[in-house]
């Protein structure tokens, strides 16, 4: 229905104000049907075939003009429930997107927790070996003052007197002379 008969239809409503008592009323959803009356035809000689068509036509009108308001109902209704979920999809899509911002965030931030407590754990471990290291080396340098073997104790020995043995040992290692292998190749030192 184009607007200009819109604008009609409305102008003819307002007229026609004895048709709109049969309207149906706003609460209610099925299209009221004024009850079928048969014309009435006169007794007399004379039938009005014209005053029959008209009411007949009026009548017609009548029950078109209520299945179209309550088809624009209806319409109404229906368009109001499509604005309504739009609505209401719009707002769940809103709702989505900010849980999935919601959940984006926090696995950054529990994903940075794990590498902090990573990085922390390695650093850890780090400064233990090497605490350990340390203490190792100090055992061992400890170790190597206090248990360093035959030379070592013969140098501590210095004050005492040597024997012949030790005597022995210390002027063989002295005449001996490391070999020098430098300029041999390969061939020559097998």
């Amino acid at each position: 229905m184009s607007d200009a008969e819109e604008q009609e239809y409305e102008d003819s409503n307002t007229s026609n104000s004895t048709s709109r008592s049969f309207l149906p009323t706003p609460a209610r959803r099925e299209p009221v049907v004024p009850p079928l009356i048969p014309p009435k035809i006169p007794e007399g000689e004379r039938v009005d075939f014209d005053d029959i068509h008209r009411k007949r036509m009026e009548k017609d009108l009548l029950e078109l003009q209520t299945l179209i308001d309550v088809h624009f109902e209806q319409r109404k209704k229906e368009e109001e429930e499509l604005i309504a979920l739009k609505e209401r999809i719009e707002r769940r899509r809103a709702e989505r997107a900010e849980q999935q911002r919601f959940r984006t965030e926090k696995e950054r931030e529990r994903q940075a927790k794990l590498a902090e407590e990573k990085m922390r754990k390695e650093e850890e471990e780090a400064k233990k070996r090497a605490e350990d290291d340390a203490k190792k080396k100090k055992v061992l340098s400890n170790m190597g003052a206090h248990f360093g073997g035959y030379l070592v104790k013969a140098e501590q020995k210095r004050g005492k007197r040597q024997t012949g043995r030790e005597m022995k040992v210390r002027i063989l290692s002295e005449r001996k002379k490391p070999l020098n292998i430098d300029h041999m190749g390969e061939d020559q030192l097998r």
